[in-house]
């Protein structure tokens, strides 16, 4: 069966420091991470404005529309 003309397959989307970015079905926030290469060290995750506990990134699955900002430590003084 052939989709309709103008049809596109439905594809998931998520906001990752508020760029667009592809989610693989079933992707968790620990597996997006990994993806993109992201050193876990010194990092916090807020998922759609609330703070996510490190101890969550690996059974916290993602959902098409979520925003996920991350956020580095910086040493100052």
């Amino acid at each position: 069966m052939r989709a309709a003309q103008g049809d596109h397959p439905m594809t998931s989307t998520i906001r990752l420091n508020d760029k667009a970015q592809p989610l693989a079905a079933g992707q968790s926030v620990a597996d997006l991470l990994a993806a993109q290469d992201v050193n876990p060290q010194g990092v916090a995750v807020a998922l759609n404005g609330a703070v996510l506990p490190r101890g969550r990134w690996a059974e916290t699955r993602l959902n098409d529309g979520d925003e996920l900002h991350l956020f580095t430590a910086i040493a100052g003084g």
